[in-house]
């Protein structure tokens, strides 16, 4: 994909999630029912994952962030995913003022970059996913959440794109992923089909390349738009990852163990014992600086994406 189809598809994705094609920084939505809770920004990430910390906290550390002393105090309840956040009118005003921000803005930017964008493309590389509209259709359930599992459905159904046509297995990915939706238990994720919808729509009229104009839920996207009934957003994101770092007491698991595994496959010493403590922070943070990762010895999306978890 060259830039304008990438920014072409981070559009359609921002119009499922704001209405706009740009994306609205300060938007704060909260809906009863949404295993998200509260959700924020261009592409709205969320309280429940983790990601609503990492972003606040990115933006918190960055020069000139007009919002940044307002902001930091609520960064340990942000990390604890305090759910009392959702209805914090005092915060929620903040991160609205905060959208305006060009600081905010920017830092939004490269953050949806480094744990949307950057994981959908690796993940659709893998798959050998070439198509600009193919990767879009990884990219919208990278953000909306649930990718994997509605990709090893697929799989199941039709193999892996490198062993069929990649458009047939696009096509049945969508249906796929629109039947789980529709029939979701949450009644609120079920309004989300549009997403689904609209990528058929693109489907069927063969826009692979993504080919400006294009008009997606009654939204014009041209290249001039990029140069410079609202959606329903209900997180499909399922707590099935959590954000791996040094606390206490030391943080144990399954999850902590891959982790140390692949870092040990990254030719980092250290004993796989399933603890995250010092010495599990300090090989991760050595690995992020590596990469070129913010080296907070946060595991994360980007981090995980690296270590190919």
């Amino acid at each position: 994909m060259d830039e304008l189809q990438k920014r072409t598809a981070q559009a359609i994705v921002n119009i499922f999630e704001t209405g706009r094609a740009l994306g609205r920084y300060g938007q704060v939505t909260l809906l009863a029912g949404d295993s998200g809770q509260l959700t924020y920004g261009r592409s709205q990430t969320t309280l429940s994952s983790g990601n609503l910390y990492l972003l606040i906290k990115a933006y918190c550390d960055m020069r000139e962030a007009a919002f940044a002393d307002r902001l930091r105090p609520s960064l340990p309840r942000l990390e604890g995913i305090d759910a009392a956040l959702n209805h914090d009118e005092s915060f929620k005003s903040l991160l609205r003022a905060a959208g305006d921000d060009p600081v905010m803005q920017a830092c939004q930017d490269g953050f949806f970059d480094r744990v949307y964008w950057a994981p959908a493309a690796t993940a659709a590389q893998s798959l050998g996913i070439t198509t600009a509209l193919g990767v879009t259709t990884v990219y919208d359930s990278v953000v909306h959440g649930s990718w994997a599992r509605m990709r090893d459905r697929t799989i199941a159904a039709i193999k892996r794109p490198g062993d069929s046509d990649e458009k047939k297995w696009i096509t049945t990915y969508i249906a796929t992923r629109r039947h789980w939706l529709a029939n979701h238990s949450n009644t609120l994720l079920r309004k989300t089909v549009y997403r689904m919808d609209a990528l058929q729509k693109l489907v069927d009229a063969q826009a692979w390349a993504l080919p400006l104009p294009l008009t997606v839920r009654g939204v014009a996207i041209t290249e001039e738009i990029l140069s410079g009934a609202p959606p329903i957003r209900v997180s499909a994101e399922i707590a099935e990852q959590r954000l791996l770092r040094l606390r206490s007491p030391f943080m144990q698991g399954g999850d902590v163990v891959a982790l140390q595994e692949a870092l040990t496959r990254a030719d980092f010493a250290l004993e796989v014992d399933g603890v995250f403590g010092p010495a599990t922070e300090a090989q991760l943070k050595a690995f992020q600086a590596r990469r070129g990762l913010t080296a907070d010895g946060i595991a994360g999306p980007a981090t995980r994406t690296a270590l190919g978890l």
